[in-house]
């Protein structure tokens, strides 16, 4: 990356406050995980609801979905779960595949923010898809966002009282 081009340094701080850096708007995606055991990740809000374990693996698929979008992009393959966009959880979740899918998030992350990092600023506005480069990698912000609000709020819909 071009150290002293601003919209790569702003992009890459938006994946990093979104994803794991500290930020005045609350819990980014890894601080909503912060605490939250496999049982935990396994509670739904009601029947037929993601738990946060399955939001988990669903923007880790997503980020999996960028990366390959970036340039000079990836052969064609597929996420290592089915099915992609809301993996199905192991039949008898343990803590090690708890960790593991937090782990799989992590992979997919570092790995696009490595990817970021490479980009000239030319590349933003080459497509990436159906959206440049940089509505690409924004929107996993925004994504990572969502739904570590989701999951804050999953935490609340299912405490113990």
């Amino acid at each position: 990356m071009s150290q002293e081009d601003p919209s790569l340094a702003l992009l890459l701080a938006l994946l990093d406050q979104a994803y794991d850096h500290r930020s005045w708007h609350g819990p980014n995606l890894l601080g909503s995980l912060r605490g939250v055991s496999w049982k935990r990740a396994l509670e739904r809000p009601g029947p037929q609801r993601h738990c946060i374990w399955e939001i988990v693996l669903h923007c880790a698929y997503w980020k999996y979905v960028a990366l390959r979008k970036l340039p000079p992009g990836m052969k064609r393959g597929s996420f290592l779960l089915k099915p992609a966009n809301w993996p199905h959880l192991p039949a008898a979740p343990t803590p090690e595949d708890w960790e593991a899918a937090k782990a799989c998030l992590h992979v997919y992350h570092e790995s696009l923010r490595r990817r970021a990092l490479a980009l000239e600023p030319h590349d933003l506005q080459a497509r990436a898809g159906e959206w440049s480069v940089w509505q690409t990698l924004s929107g996993v912000a925004a994504h990572d966002l969502y739904h570590a609000g989701q999951i804050q709020l999953l935490k609340k819909l299912t405490a113990r009282v």
